[in-house]
């Protein structure tokens, strides 16, 4: 695919600074919407002078959302959050904004359109993260037709070199292949951990023995109401809901290797940047 121009909202996150970093490789001129551009400066160097444009351009700025859009041949959004904090509300970021995000795209001429869902969207699910990512996905088809649907699993790794690297690769194959156009993937590693599981390899990587502890999920939520005070809580209500479903790929979904990728097992990944948290950090022998 010919080098162009690229929008890509909320692209100073984790997942959308490598995919900023493959569309400047490839030469595109990039615009990224981000909640604060000075923080986001940080991308420019991963580009060529003025390549690598960060605006300060929210999902929910209706008035400057076409001007960020004129122009452009492609559109990636990135923009998700985990909890909500003061206007920045799931409905919003979720759904709301993307449907006219999408509505504005369409209206731009944008030729391909790229957005990120996330595995468990559920109309009904009983977590309002889940609920405002599959109203989202449906608003976004509805609006672009041709939109093609990322769904990522629990992303995580050093900054995050892991998943965020195949997401990226992903979003880079799909805006190359014409086919993934209308289509939804869902992104997950090529091995399902039990949480449990997940922190049994913590541990091993890091040489530190803890004890575990069985929480019941009605204990979970009362500690989660408590904690959701704190300014970043480590636990929010609508988290636990979401712990409640399992966070894997659907039987029959189009996955990373519909789009030719083959993901890492997590036990490759983890040496490569746990060994700090160890005794002795880097230099533990």
């Amino acid at each position: 695919m010919r080098s162009g121009r690229t929008a890509v909202l909320g692209g100073s996150g984790f997942i959308g600074r490598y995919v900023v970093k493959r569309l400047a490789a490839r030469g595109d001129v990039i615009a990224v919407g981000c909640r604060n551009a000075e923080q986001a400066k940080f991308l420019k160097p991963l580009g060529d002078v003025g390549q690598i444009v960060p605006l300060n351009i929210a999902i929910g700025n209706e008035e400057l959302l076409p001007a960020f859009l004129a122009g452009n041949d492609t559109l990636v959004n990135c923009a998700g959050i985990l909890q909500e904090k003061g206007s920045q509300t799931f409905d919003l970021v979720h759904h709301s904004g993307p449907a006219r995000l999408a509505r504005f795209a369409r209206e731009a001429g944008i030729e391909r359109f790229v957005h990120f869902s996330a595995i468990g969207a559920d109309s009904r699910s009983s977590s309002a993260y889940a609920r405002t990512k599959a109203a989202g996905e449906q608003a976004v088809r509805d609006a672009f037709p041709t939109v093609t649907i990322l769904r990522p699993s629990v992303v995580f790794g050093s900054e995050d070199q892991f998943f965020n690297r195949f997401a990226a690769i992903a979003v880079m194959k799909c805006l190359e292949d014409s086919a993934s156009a209308g289509r939804l993937y869902e992104l997950g590693g090529p091995k399902i951990y039990t949480f449990r599981e997940l922190l049994d390899l913590l541990l091993s990587e890091i040489r530190r023995k803890r004890r575990f502890l069985d929480v019941p999920f009605g204990l979970a939520a009362a500690q989660a109401r408590l904690m959701s005070i704190l300014p970043n809580p480590p636990l929010t209500p609508d988290q636990v809901e979401l712990l409640k479903r399992d966070n894997v790929v659907s039987s029959g979904a189009m996955t990373l290797a519909s789009l030719g990728i083959a993901p890492t097992v997590a036990e490759v990944i983890l040496p490569a940047y746990l060994d700090r948290f160890r005794r002795g950090g880097w230099y533990e022998r």
